[in-house]
């Protein structure tokens, strides 16, 4: 064995490792603090949890409304279907309802909206996870894309926990706009 040389790994050192600084948004690196601001339409509301679960909600609606593909080539390439016979081109086909494109204003008022959920601390992120499941609903019919019977499943709780859950996180988003209205 005088030949055969072995080699230790030495461990990194304790300054390799790299710590997310506090209120970083969801792991990314960035602050939390510079991007939310007081909004004193919800804080003065008469029904504040309310009128900011509201507004969750049309957020949601917005990031669905979004196309989800941008510019395409293809378009450019072939506009229009080729009519293959005199039925296809008469109306035979049932009309497809498009989705309305939201427009800036709302687009706005969505980062807004969706911002306040990185107030929720990051070891409370399944109180994101609700509030933002909760979010997301239909832009045509407003229907929720996830019921509270779904949320309970997927979490593995009762409906009536993710329902209080919920009222936390609403809770916690409104305690810390009121303090960056007061301040």
């Amino acid at each position: 064995m005088s030949g055969v040389r072995t080699v230790r790994s030495t461990p990194a050192p304790a300054q390799a490792v790299r710590a997310q600084a506090m209120g970083a948004v969801l792991g990314s690196g960035v602050l939390a603090r510079a991007s939310i601001r007081p909004c004193p339409a919800i804080t003065t509301a008469e029904n504040p949890e309310a009128t900011l679960a509201a507004r969750l909600e049309e957020a949601g609606s917005t990031l669905l409304a979004l196309p989800n593909t941008g510019y395409s080539p293809h378009l450019r390439m072939m506009r229009y279907e080729v009519v293959h016979s005199a039925l296809d081109a008469y109306g035979w086909q049932p009309a497809q309802v498009r989705q309305p494109h939201p427009t800036g204003a709302a687009i706005d008022r969505m980062d807004e909206a969706l911002g306040w959920l990185a107030i929720i601390p990051e070891d409370r992120f399944v109180l994101r996870r609700i509030l933002g499941a909760r979010a997301l609903t239909h832009p045509l019919t407003g229907r929720y894309l996830y019921p509270w019977r779904r949320l309970g499943t997927v979490l593995g709780a009762d409906h009536k926990s993710v329902q209080r859950w919920h009222r936390d996180g609403l809770g916690l988003i409104l305690t810390r706009l009121n303090e960056m209205v007061i301040a």
